[in-house]
């Protein structure tokens, strides 16, 4: 994969004229550097989650490697050491990423070019991509910039997954609250949306909200829940915001 990448990115069209290729990956190095900080000492808590659940170091390799999908790949963990029905689990990861049907509408994939980095940047297209390619300083990218970040982001998670494992098979499971790693990376990701938009505050109300709602009625379900809650509440804002432009 990371042969068919490095071949892609010189192609012409990848890289627009205001950027030259040979700075391409020195900028997509330093865009993802901020996120990667973050990418690695999950995935060494993932790794770490995985041998303790009593899977073999390599796992972590091919989960990190092969399906790539962040909070999935810490539910997965549970679905194979609890060996779940192949149906169960493509329903589960279904549901899990159905947030990226959203996210395929407004991500950059127009700028890249050529059919197999146009199918890696839709595989790798992760929250942290899709959170540094919704700047307001992204929007300049080429397409080439848009793919070698994704591909850092990429080796930034197999590099921590697998360190962690390896790891993990050391140590054994004397470390307790990784798995709370994932929740700590959403919400400095969260953060960082509310800094680029401070006048924007339905957003991050409709989710507290939408949280608080779902602990109470479906404690059980709640992450769910309060994904269901808080589309809701968005389309409900989106028709209202429309209604108001109309009768302006």
């Amino acid at each position: 994969m990371t042969r068919v990448l490095l071949s892609d990115v010189g192609r012409p069209g990848l890289t627009s004229p205001a950027e030259p290729e040979t700075r391409t990956a020195t900028a997509a190095l330093r865009d993802s550097f901020s996120v990667g900080i973050a990418l690695v000492p999950l995935g060494l808590a993932f790794g770490m989650v995985l041998t303790q659940a009593g899977l073999d170091w390599w796992w972590a390799t091919v989960f990190t490697a092969l399906i790539y999908a962040g909070s999935f790949e810490f539910l997965l963990i549970g679905l194979v050491t609890a060996v779940t029905p192949l149906g169960t689990i493509a329903l589960t990861a279904m549901l899990v990423n159905l947030r990226h049907v959203f996210y395929a509408l407004s991500f950059p994939l127009h700028r890249v070019r050529g059919v197999r980095a146009k199918l890696y940047s839709t595989f790798a297209m992760t929250d942290e991509a899709y959170a540094l390619t919704a700047t307001a300083a992204s929007r300049s990218w080429s397409g080439s910039r848009i793919v070698s970040l994704q591909l850092f982001l990429h080796l930034y998670w197999v590099i921590g997954g697998t360190a962690g494992a390896l790891l993990g098979a050391l140590v054994g499971d004397s470390v307790a609250g990784l798995d709370f790693a994932l929740p700590a990376l959403f919400t400095v990701m969260a953060i960082d949306a509310a800094r680029e938009r401070p006048d924007d505050v339905s957003g991050p109300a409709c989710a507290f909200v939408a949280a608080v709602v779902a602990a109470v009625v479906a404690p059980g379900q709640m992450l769910p829940t309060a994904f269901a809650l808080l589309t809701l509440a968005l389309l409900v804002s989106l028709g209202a915001s429309r209604l108001r432009s109309r009768r302006a």
